[in-house]
């Protein structure tokens, strides 16, 4: 049977639209502060790389915590599997930002997606990576085919400025000897990848490879199927913080949220989904990006399960 994606999309996004209900903007991240929370975008590409979008799909925001699949992605491809002696890969049942879980379990990341983990996954990059910053965003770009792909510096200097949890984090890592660099450059780096700027578009190029079996935009080989299979059972399992279950139980995909509202999933060797609405609910995901996402699983057929 074949699935008409884009009337599907049209026909969310004209949903979305009418909703008044669309949670609340970030605000702990001044910049985040200023988003329109009436934006709407929706963006798929399938397994032979046609592409469909409805809404503001090609209009760029701040993908946030996304941004952690992949510097996990980046920092697999480098050590392997000596990463999980640093990250564990349990849900944490906790909100991004909790610190209790870390001292309880020594300086050892609960996994690689909540905020204390990403600064582990940032400290190995700063480690391996000639250019940290340089380097990674030259990855990301590769993935999507797509020099064009960047920082957002002010993002980037608004998360510095109200980063106080974080730098607790690093800290906490760094008393436990799970940072290995300096306080400052790890999460001047972690701050940095957080603040890459992409439309739903250039998103779900991105992940593309997660979806094509470590195959990345452009056809090449960026991580093994071990690989790839690891991480996507991570986003499934721990992509929404202490929301991940219900992301499971309501769209059936892997995938990864962010505070600027943004949501990726994979359907593998189906396709990559991406939305983006800036008003968040209660756990912090995107109200309307969860509410959609929902909506396209259910109306195609298509999930994991």
């Amino acid at each position: 049977m074949t699935i008409d994606y884009q009337q599907i999309l049209d026909d969310i996004a004209s949903g979305c639209q009418l909703t008044e209900d669309r949670g609340k903007v970030a605000t702990y991240i001044p910049e985040l502060a200023k988003v329109d929370r009436f934006k709407f975008g929706i963006h798929l590409v399938d397994a032979e790389k046609n592409n469909f979008g409805a809404g503001n799909s090609l209009e760029k925001f701040s993908i946030q915590s996304i941004s952690k699949v992949l510097t996990l992605a980046k920092a697999i491809s480098l050590v392997g599997e000596d990463l999980w002696k640093r990250v564990d890969v349990e849900p944490s049942g906790d909100p991004f930002n909790h610190l209790s879980l870390l001292e309880m379990e020594n300086g050892i990341p609960r996994n690689p997606l909540i905020n204390a983990g990403a600064i582990v996954v940032a400290d190995i990059l700063v480690s391996r990576l000639t250019n940290p910053k340089v380097d990674f965003l030259q990855f990301v770009r590769d993935l999507a085919n797509d020099q064009t792909i960047e920082f957002d510096s002010t993002v980037a200097q608004s998360e510095k400025a109200t980063g106080f949890r974080n730098y607790a984090a690093a800290n906490l890592l760094k008393s436990y000897g799970n940072l290995k660099n300096d306080v400052e450059t790890v999460l001047d780096f972690y701050f940095h990848q957080c603040s890459l700027q992409m439309t739903c578009e250039q998103l779900t190029k991105v992940f593309f490879m997660f979806m094509n079996r470590g195959l990345c935009q452009r056809e090449q080989k960026q991580l093994t199927l071990r690989q790839v299979k690891r991480i996507n059972s991570i986003m499934l399992t721990c992509g929404f913080y202490d929301e991940a279950g219900e992301f499971a139980f309501e769209v059936g995909l892997p995938g990864k949220s962010g505070v600027g509202g943004g949501i990726v999933a994979v359907l593998p060797g189906k396709y990559c989904v991406a939305t983006w609405s800036p008003g968040l609910n209660a756990k912090g995901n995107s109200k309307l990006g969860m509410e959609a996402l929902e909506k396209l699983t259910t109306a195609t057929g298509q999930s994991i399960f």
